[in-house]
């Protein structure tokens, strides 16, 4: 945490738009009905069709202008398969009834239409949707039509996705095809499109392939594009899958917003352009989703990139190469290990990876090899180019300026099993077994068969961390950590936990986690750097987690009662501009492992609630209790800022974090502050 800064409040445009009327066309009868949308606000607003300057986009190398080259002809046919698994972000929030009005903006010509298959949701925000059957619809010049109805069925179901691409085939085919998958996404093992009618059943990876090779077993490429209006499903597993069925890949490493994808603006600009190749739509949906978030507030963490899938094979050769160093590394040095871990630590992640948020467990792909690169001096550099090669073009949030384009799995919390699940769709078998043997499980004797020169004889088990956490107080009166370097191999990070020390009241009031600290990981030592400050929504303390670590910015989580309802208030802190700025708030990451895409914004009006940890000193066990009896009403002029904690006592602990989410506390030191001078307690 560093200095002061302020709360940049952003208001939401509000567009209505206007009641939309469709014709209800059953397959096989001409008899027709009229059915009406009901009104709703548009939080997006118009966004232009062209391609927008965007200071954070990556524009298209000479791989991607290649391919931007090869147009189609204008007079061929599109079809865009729309697989609408409306969940709880349809029946809360009227996000994919939001969508489907904003399709019926773009005006289309004979030759695109959009198959659209609703479900997955308990309850519609129109008139036009039923929630109690699976509906399919046709949209096209201006026109929306109910083609057909089938029983009730789960969209996390790979069987149903399966009936749909197979009922899009057979009677919507067209030279370019695109598949398009709208809902909560996950990451490489949670999959995407949950189904709120069977219990948020999701559909895998290894589910969408077995649905997509039933319908397009021996077809190469027969689609353009694949893409998820969802979060987190831009991985490396996910181009693995679509490599066979797509020439490229439309996704998201990061949560996305809840206003998602601009459907008026890309789907205009196809119908405006039907020569465009996937490439070059992509690109529109990027600049699009871009433009639309910029104008209401809501662009500063978003990812969103075009991968050309045509381009994996040597991304995966160079990762898989990426895996046996690393592993054979890990073996003949395991604190290679802990190295590793640091990196991933360090690396730009998604969707949260910490206990304040929960786990997606992804990770940047390009990020985490640069910041791995000293211990992959013969693969970093073939990887990264590679992945430049596949990644056609891509945009990127003021505070996501590292992301490269496609994530990947690392296990943040250390869960076996999941490692488990991840095996099963990862795209390369050697990196699985790496994470494994990090965390400290039992490496398979099959893991090494491929390495050179590795034995399974020279596996040893790697070292757990040592417990032994001495604190010493310097001359200069700083807490100092010393660790046995020896034992660093499976460390993942070091940070400092805050609280205040009230021996009188018997209670110990936490303030959170942050990494300010000073670091000799090559000695083992760490000092404390207290400085008396703390963060605060206008004056009101918060717990502050910190959750991502930058050159440029540190991202922190805040839990928060927003106008009585727990959330995740997402801070940053800016290095350049040396202020804190308020991203806005979000729900926890699912069990699941499904991020929230409502992005909430921080409104003036709206009723915060910081939530702080208490325990009681004579409570042996140490259980937490909540606290938050304090509210702020935001103002125009609302900031989150450091505040000078004032007088009293302060407990400091360090936090050891091992390689599998075992965390460790040093012995508490005590600081005391009177009168601005801070001193530690010796007694």
């Amino acid at each position: 945490m560093k200095k002061k800064g302020s709360l940049w409040l952003i208001i939401a445009i509000v567009v209505v738009v206007l009641i939309a009327f469709v014709v209800f066309i059953p397959m096989g009868d001409p008899e027709t009905e009229d059915i009406q949308v009901d009104a709703y606000e548009d939080t997006q607003g118009d966004t232009p069709v062209n391609t927008l300057e965007n200071e954070n986009s990556k524009p298209a190398g000479d791989n991607a202008s290649e391919a931007s080259a090869e147009s189609y002809d204008p007079e061929d046919t599109w079809a865009v398969y729309w697989y609408l698994c409306g969940s709880d972000l349809e029946s809360g929030n009227g996000a994919a009834t939001n969508d489907l009005i904003e399709m019926m903006e773009a005006t289309l010509p004979e030759n695109v239409t959009v198959v659209i298959e609703t479900g997955g949701a308990a309850e519609w925000m129109n008139e036009m949707v039923d929630a109690s059957v699976i509906q399919r619809y046709v949209y096209s010049i201006d026109e929306i039509t109910l083609v057909d109805e089938q029983e009730q069925a789960n969209m996390g179901d790979p069987a149903t996705l399966q009936d749909f691409l197979s009922f899009c085939e057979t009677n919507y085919p067209a030279d370019h095809k695109m598949f398009l998958f709208w809902d909560h996404g996950g990451g490489s093992v949670a999959g995407a499109a949950c189904d709120e009618n069977y219990g948020y059943d999701a559909l895998t990876l290894t589910e969408m392939d077995q649905a997509f090779s039933s319908v397009y077993q021996g077809q190469k490429l027969p689609l353009e594009i694949v893409g998820f209006d969802t979060c987190l499903m831009s991985t490396l597993d996910t181009a693995n899958v679509f490599k066979q069925y797509a020439s490229y890949l439309v996704a998201s490493e990061e949560l996305e917003p809840g206003n998602g994808w601009d459907y008026n603006g890309w789907l205009s600009a196809l119908g405006k352009n039907p020569g465009m190749n996937g490439a070059q739509l992509g690109t529109v949906i990027c600049d699009t989703f871009m433009a639309g978030c910029e104008s209401f507030g809501t662009a500063d963490e978003i990812t969103l990139a075009v991968t050309d899938l045509k381009k994996l094979d040597d991304l995966l050769t160079a990762f898989n190469g990426m895996g046996k160093e690393i592993l054979s590394s890990a073996i003949a040095a395991p604190a290679v290990c802990g190295e590793f871990a640091r990196s991933a630590q360090r690396a730009e992640n998604y969707g949260g990876n910490n206990n304040t948020d929960g786990y997606t467990n992804m990770v940047d792909l390009g990020d985490l090899v640069r910041k791995a690169k000293n211990i992959l001096p013969e693969t970093a550099t073939q990887v990264l180019e590679a992945l430049d090669d596949a990644i056609v073009y891509k945009i990127n949030g003021q505070y996501r300026q590292n992301a490269s384009g496609l994530s990947v799995y690392y296990s943040y919390n250390g869960d076996e099993q999941e490692l488990d699940s991840y095996s099963e769709v990862a795209a390369d078998p050697v990196y699985p077994n790496f994470i494994r043997y990090s965390i400290g499980g039992e490496l398979p004797e099959e893991a090494v068969e491929d390495l050179e020169d590795v034995s399974y004889e020279a596996v040893t088990a790697l070292d757990k961390f040592e417990e032994d956490m001495p604190v010493e107080i310097t001359e200069d009166s700083y807490a100092r950590l010393i660790l046995n370097p020896d034992s660093l191999g499976s460390v993942k990070s070091v940070f400092f936990n805050l609280a205040y020390y009230i021996e009188e009241d018997d209670i110990m009031l936490f303030l959170g986690r942050d990494n300010d600290i000073t670091a000799d990981w090559e000695q083992g030592i760490f000092e404390d750097n207290f400085r008396g400050v703390w963060g605060s929504l206008d004056g009101s303390l918060c717990y502050m987690e910190i959750t991502y670590e930058g050159d440029d910015y540190n991202l922190y989580s805040v839990p928060i009662y927003l106008n009585g309802e727990e959330c995740i208030l997402r801070v940053v802190y800016d290095f350049n501009e040396e202020a804190f700025q308020i991203l806005g708030a979000r729900d926890e990451v699912d069990e699941q492992s499904m991020g929230d895409k409502n992005l909430i914004i921080i409104r003036p009006g709206d009723e915060v609630s910081p939530i702080l940890y208490a325990m009681s000193l004579s409570d042996e066990e140490g259980e937490l209790v909540e606290v938050s009896d304090e509210k702020v009403t935001i103002q125009e002029d609302s900031a989150f800022y450091e505040v000078e904690l004032g007088d009293g006592t302060f407990a400091f602990m360090f936090e050891v974090v091992d390689t599998a989410n075992n965390s460790y506390d040093s012995e508490l030191v005590r600081f005391e502050t009177l009168n601005g001078e801070i001193s530690i307690i010796t007694e």
